[in-house]
């Protein structure tokens, strides 16, 4: 089916899509919300807004009058146990990437328009209309900045080595405070942080795993730690990433291959060395520190 799909023409309609109709939204309404529902309880601090909902329905009725065939994921209209994500080339769509920035008007809040087909992400779309930044990618076709090709080769080289010790890593607390995973995610935050465990350079929390991903394939970030995103989350950054080089496999070790809704996530970027050894050593290296097991339903 993908042979006869053009991908860059999707990439090109989704790019439009979130510049022109979604951008002006998110970056008008950012701050006004002050009315929100919590999405997992109230013992969890992720936010839904009526934009969210505005932006989605917006994105979807866009997208079904261009491509009528493909099926359609949002965050919005994700229901646990039914929606599932087919072979069939399928829109995976976070309406706003990053709602507690947009809630806050932290200008790290974005429009992230994915596309699988036979479970792949194959086009990604992802749009920060506060920083008018824009980075678009299909399989094959290398990634674009602001809608002119990235020099993906002169990028690699200047980022030299990928080693642990000397990496800046994104890492994001979610959304449960409390159990397991959360106990998880704060043990491996300080093996990797301190100086007897991996030693890393930094940490950062950009709030969106979409920018995240962006800031990863454009060399800005070493890699990416998180469990509890779901497919929307990086569906468009996973394509992004993987056009610039980047590998993406299970936040827990040893998770070699994983699928785009898979919940866990350790994302590394590319490097020069086409063997890549220097990837898959990190990647050892991380999962080394990671103290537990991050589980979710």
């Amino acid at each position: 089916m993908n042979m006869t799909l053009d991908l860059f023409s999707i990439e090109n309609f989704l790019s439009e899509l979130a510049v022109t109709r979604v951008g002006p939204i998110i970056k008008s309404k950012s701050g006004t919300q002050q009315e929100y529902d919590l999405k997992t309880g109230a013992r969890a601090v992720d936010i839904v807004t009526a934009i969210d909902k505005q932006v989605e329905s917006l994105i979807w009725e866009t997208l079904k009058k261009e491509y009528p065939d493909f099926k359609f994921i949002g965050e919005e209209s994700y229901v646990k146990g039914e929606t599932v994500i087919s072979d069939e080339p399928t829109f995976i769509v976070d309406p706003i990437d990053g709602t507690t920035n947009f809630v806050h008007d932290f200008p790290f809040s974005c429009t992230s328009l994915g596309l699988t087909v036979n479970k792949e992400p194959v086009v990604g779309v992802i749009y920060n209309p506060h920083l008018n930044l824009l980075v678009s990618a299909s399989k094959g076709n290398g990634i674009r900045l602001n809608g002119k090709l990235f020099d993906h080769e002169s990028k690699i080289k200047s980022m030299g080595p990928l080693a642990l010790n000397k990496s800046v890593v994104a890492l994001q607390p979610g959304s449960a405070r409390e159990g397991s995973n959360f106990e998880t995610k704060m043990a491996t935050f300080q093996s990797l942080l301190a100086c007897d465990g991996g030693f890393v350079h930094g940490f950062r929390n950009l709030g969106s795993s979409a920018m995240t991903m962006v800031y990863i394939a454009l060399g800005n970030l070493d890699s990416y730690w998180d469990g509890g995103c779901y497919s929307w989350d990086v569906c468009a950054g996973w394509c992004i990433v993987k056009e610039m080089g980047g590998k993406i496999v299970g936040a827990n070790p040893s998770e070699w291959s994983i699928s785009v809704d898979n919940r866990t996530y350790l994302v590394v970027r590319g490097t020069n060395d086409p063997s890549g050894k220097d990837q898959r050593k990190y990647i050892e290296d991380f999962w080394s520190n990671v103290k537990g097991q991050l589980k979710y339903d």
